[in-house]
């Protein structure tokens, strides 16, 4: 008769593998993919899906179109993370924002439209262009495209809806306040182009200031340095 062995919850624990941290070669590996991503973020908003092939990506990255198999299948792929990237990378950041609990509605759209600017304007000032024209993708990436944009827009949408509750905003609808809002947004990297520097961020913040009139919000009549 074999004897049975008891195990104990603490060994069954420590037989678990545990989570392993990235290796070097992965953790190379994931700032290749996030270049490559990036840089085809980019292209896609300058020249639409159309406009852009692996060999403009390549050629723009230095490197053989042949390398970015390795990465990804095709340009599809290549589209599609270029898409979830960006567009979650930017919901992300909009709803991380630090919020108090006593923070007025006005401030909390306040931070929210001069985010969104800040990053179109810095950050991916061509890439943004990607998601303005959704009808000249694919069907599989056109229908990602509107879901994260309708996710960002109830970020707007949220903050604008708790201004109207608590009496602080006025509208005349809330939707043509928004269509508004994202039409100026997505001109902010064109009309800031040439500017850097403390001209660049004057021109976030009277932006800034501009949109949060289109929910009855006057600007501060304290001068900005």
């Amino acid at each position: 008769m074999k004897r049975r062995t008891r195990v104990t919850r603490q060994q069954a624990l420590e037989g678990e593998a545990a989570p392993t941290a990235p290796s070097r070669v992965e953790r190379k590996r994931g700032r290749r993919i996030q270049e490559i991503v990036s840089v085809a973020a980019e292209l896609f908003g300058e020249r639409g899906y159309d406009g852009v092939s692996l060999e403009d990506v390549a050629e723009r990255l230095d490197v053989t179109k042949g390398s970015l198999y390795y990465y990804f299948k095709g340009k599809d792929e290549l589209a599609t993370a270029a898409i979830e990237t960006l567009g979650n990378t930017w919901t992300s950041r909009l709803e991380q924002l630090p919020q108090a609990q006593d923070d007025l509605p006005s401030e909390r759209l306040r931070a929210l439209i001069h985010e969104h600017i800040t990053i179109a304007v810095r950050d991916y000032p061509a890439a943004l262009r990607l998601f303005l024209a959704p009808r000249q993708w694919p069907d599989a990436q056109r229908a990602r495209i509107k879901q994260l944009r309708q996710q960002h827009d109830r970020i707007f949408r949220t903050a604008i809806e708790a201004g109207l509750a608590t009496g602080d905003f006025t509208v005349t609808s809330v939707d043509t306040a928004l269509q508004c809002m994202h039409a100026a947004m997505s001109q902010a990297p064109l009309w800031c182009a040439d500017l850097t520097g403390r001209a660049r961020d004057h021109a976030i913040d009277e932006l800034t200031d501009t949109l949060m009139m289109l929910v009855g919000q006057a600007p501060s009549e304290q001068p900005r340095p």
